[in-house]
C-alpha cells in the first residue's frame, strides 16, 4: 500500500538546522510532484515547498526562502527538506505530500520544535 514516512524532526535551538526526509513506497515516486507542508497549533496547514517530478523546479513559501531547500532522489523514492537558520515560528508538524492529476497522498507528519 501507499506509504509516506517522514523522519528527522526534533527539538532544535533557534539558528540551528534540521534535515527532514520522507520515504515513499507503494506508488511510482518519479510520477509525482512532492511537497512539504506544515501546520502550527491553531493554524491552517500551509505549503512550505514543492519540487517537480524530475527535480528541475522548486517553489518556496516566502517565509522560508533562502533558509530551506527541498530536494529529491528518485532512485531512493525520497524527498528531503533541509532547514537552516531555524526560527521559533518554524515550529510545526511537517507533512510530506505526493500529488499528481489523479491522486494525492499524505504522510503522518513529524514534529519540529524550535526553542531555546
Amino acid at each position: 500500500q501507499v506509504q509516506l514516512v517522514e523522519s528527522g524532526g526534533g527539538l532544535v535551538q533557534p539558528g540551528g538546522s534540521l534535515r527532514l526526509s520522507c520515504a515513499a513506497s507503494g506508488f511510482t515516486f518519479s510520477n509525482y510532484v512532492m511537497s512539504w507542508y506544515r501546520q502550527a497549533p491553531g493554524k491552517e496547514r500551509e505549503l512550505v515547498a514543492d519540487i517537480t517530478r524530475a527535480g528541475g523546479y522548486t517553489n518556496y513559501a516566502d517565509s522560508v526562502k533562502g533558509r530551506f531547500t527541498i530536494s529529491r532522489d528518485n532512485a531512493k523514492s525520497t524527498v528531503y527538506l533541509q532547514m537552516n537558520s531555524l526560527k521559533p515560528e518554524d515550529t510545526a508538524v511537517y507533512y510530506c505530500n505526493a500529488k499528481n492529476r489523479g491522486s494525492a497522498y499524505w504522510g503522518q507528519g513529524t514534529q519540529v520544535t524550535v526553542s531555546s
